[in-house]
């Protein structure tokens, strides 16, 4: 996964580009250990915090030393971070990585994951990155923040003064690749089977292909502030992506906008964004995403027929192992009644 950004960002630098990324990560906590997940097979688990409190200063006091654990020794380990705070959800926090050149920015997220699951390990407590964990409560986003900049960081090349929405044109075709490319890639950003359990209405995460200026429905979010914190917000990863992966989907695809000049012919969502379903909707399942990434000439050329052909034959392989598995929905619905 490294190599692939790695080839991709050079591409992006030979065409006279600075790629600046982040991702942000949404992850439950739970007063649980390996070995009482293993007993209580997974069910009735005790979340860090109860409610479902956002933003809030309370429940983080009320976990201070793990709160403080989190964001200093993430510092020291060269992840630093713009935000910290729970989210909506028992025991659920968000972190947002500071912004920096597209490789570091995937090196640090990878780090976070894993450094996070220790430092909570230190805590007696255990940290998810499933997409969705229990289906009456918020999926974990993973958000990816993304600019490019001129080589020597001095101009955001998104920001457009004299347009309506502050997007330049280079801005525009990027968003433009970006959206014509997304139902060929969705595998990348949608990993797992659980990842499709999040792309559901209703849940502030994307089920449509869709773009808008601060909509939080959409499948790309335009942020425009200020000149210097222009960007697009690519909203369908959940937090059980690859950095690495997830990053070259979105760099790939939104350099494919502006080789091919693509127009930005979607216009913008008002509104709610699971409503607006004209430009297509999100395959709703791993299998059906799958499908049309292996025969896709548009993945082949983002990524190269190799790296399709293994990644798709890889997701197919949990599709299978998922179909033959038996559920506690099925259980539940057919033990007793069939």
């Amino acid at each position: 996964p490294r190599s692939l950004l790695k080839r991709i960002t050079k591409e992006c630098e030979s065409l006279g580009f600075h790629p600046e990324f982040a991702q942000e990560f949404e992850w439950f906590n739970f007063r649980e250990t390996p070995q009482s997940l293993q007993e209580k097979s997974f069910a009735r688990l005790e979340t860090l915090t109860p409610g479902m409190f956002g933003y809030s200063i309370l429940r983080t006091s009320e976990n201070s030393d793990f709160y403080y654990d989190l964001f200093n020794l993430l510092m020291q380990f060269g992840i630093p971070l713009e935000g910290l705070h729970t989210e909506t959800g028992p025991g659920v926090y968000e972190a947002a990585i500071l912004h920096d050149h597209v490789m570091e920015a995937a090196d640090r997220a990878v780090l976070l994951k894993t450094a996070i699951k220790e430092i909570a390990y230190k805590h007696g407590i255990m940290a998810t990155f499933m997409a969705k964990w229990n289906e009456n409560l918020p999926g974990c986003g993973g958000h990816v923040h993304q600019s490019l900049w001129n080589k020597d960081k001095t101009e955001n090349l998104f920001y457009g003064a004299d347009d309506a929405n502050k997007m330049s044109d280079l801005h525009k075709q990027y968003l433009a690749g970006q959206l014509y490319c997304l139902p060929h890639i969705l595998p990348i950003y949608a990993p797992t089977i659980n990842s499709y359990k999040r792309l559901v209405e209703g849940a502030w995460a994307p089920t449509t292909i869709t773009w808008a200026v601060e909509n939080r429905t959409t499948a790309f979010r335009v942020i425009n502030t200020s000149p210097a914190y222009t960007r697009l917000e690519t909203r369908i990863p959940g937090s059980d992506t690859n950095p690495y992966l997830v990053m070259a989907a979105a760099l790939a695809s939104g350099l494919y906008g502006i080789k091919n000049k693509l127009p930005l012919d979607i216009p913008a969502t008002a509104g709610n964004g699971y409503h607006d379903t004209k430009n297509g909707i999100i395959p709703s399942n791993l299998l059906d995403a799958t499908n049309i990434m292996k025969d896709s000439k548009i993945a082949n050329e983002l990524f190269s027929e190799g790296f399709v052909d293994h990644y798709a034959k890889t997701r197919l392989w949990e599709c299978k192992q998922f179909a033959k598995s038996v559920t506690d929905w099925e259980l539940k619905r057919y033990f007793e009644i069939i």
